[in-house]
């Protein structure tokens, strides 16, 4: 059994502890946020857990093995640090920093950490995604040509989250850049175009929707397509598509149920409308994942390389679609 703390008690603390308190081989043993009363409205959900204002209090906690990282983004390095220093197993939500120039300045602590440390790029344990993953790896559409990845939000979040999110790549985006990466390996290339929909989050600063195209050493082309809004619910889709074939994971939906009469055929229910729904069965199996990882003293699958590689193409994309240029990365 392994006891966890939650930093965070915002909407992934939320998921987070969820998650733990339903899975068999952990416990949540301590939630920690500063804001209000939300460590103790989260932790008073569920049986055994304590609730802190200070992160400090779950570094120092003999009683806790292991941190999943929740708070803010500029928080999560030195969280990080604080828990790797302090002998926890880290789980670290996506992206590692708002800027690179963050991580390069903790490079040399980052390298040095010895714990185990992973991060949440739980789409990777998706079922239906890692089933295509799967046959792509065991050959059943023979080389990889082409990867499209489709991630529609059913609303955008409020406009002051978006102030102080980085920006749809570093907050959206970065997800479908790990997803890419997972199936193609190095990216060499990337051209990104920003969409202004919503006049509010143009005010703030951002794009609301963005096509991206990703190039990798291999020559295959990635293209993802994000929309903070979609009228239909929480889009997510993925094609992989080879020299001998071609493979789909589709939406899901509450019920199989379609409906046909004399107005529609094959109608079906909206997409599931929430991320937490959506991949629940992704959250629990990257638990397990890490539970596994620290359990057996082995390598996380998703780790601090892993969250550098996705930021610097968020970066890069940022860039390309504030100039229009395609940015080049070294390989």
């Amino acid at each position: 059994m392994l006891n966890i703390a939650v930093i965070g008690a915002g909407r992934i603390g939320h998921v987070h502890a969820r998650t733990i308190a339903g899975h068999p081989q952990a416990d949540l043993a301590l939630v920690c946020d500063p804001v209000g009363d939300a460590a103790e409205k989260l932790a008073s959900q569920y049986d055994g857990a304590r609730s802190a204002k200070d992160a400090e209090e779950a570094f120092a906690d003999p009683q806790v093995d292991a941190v999943i990282i929740g708070s803010p983004t500029p928080l999560h390095i030195p969280h990080l640090l604080a828990a790797a220093k302090a002998g926890k197993a880290v789980l670290c939500e996506k992206p590692i920093a708002l800027d690179m120039a963050d991580v390069e300045a903790a490079r040399t602590d980052l390298d040095a950490i010895s714990t185990p440390v992973m991060f949440g790029f739980n789409r990777r344990f998706d079922p239906s995604f890692a089933a295509v993953r799967a046959a792509v790896e065991a050959g059943r559409i023979g080389a990889l040509e082409q990867l499209t990845v489709i991630s529609r939000d059913p609303a955008a979040p409020p406009i002051e989250y978006v102030t102080v999110s980085g920006g749809i790549f570093r907050d959206m985006t970065i997800h479908d850049f790990d997803t890419a990466r997972f199936f193609l390996g190095d990216i060499t290339e990337v051209h990104a175009v920003g969409q202004n929909l919503d006049p509010a989050i143009e005010e703030a600063g951002d794009f609301d929707a963005a096509v991206v195209t990703l190039r990798a050493a291999s020559g295959a082309v990635a293209t993802i397509i994000n929309n903070r809004h979609c009228a239909s619910g929480y889009d997510q889709r993925l094609e992989a598509s080879g020299h001998d074939g071609a493979l789909f994971a589709e939406n899901i939906r509450p019920t199989t149920v379609r409906l046909s009469n004399a107005e529609v055929t094959d109608a079906q229910e909206p997409y599931l409308d929430f991320f937490l729904e959506r991949y629940a069965d992704a959250y629990r199996l990257e638990l397990s994942a890490f539970i596994e990882a620290v359990e057996a003293g082995t390598t996380p699958p998703t780790g601090i390389g892993d969250a550098v590689a996705a930021l610097r193409l968020a970066e890069a994309a940022t860039r390309s679609a504030r100039t229009g240029e395609v940015v080049r990365l070294g390989s």
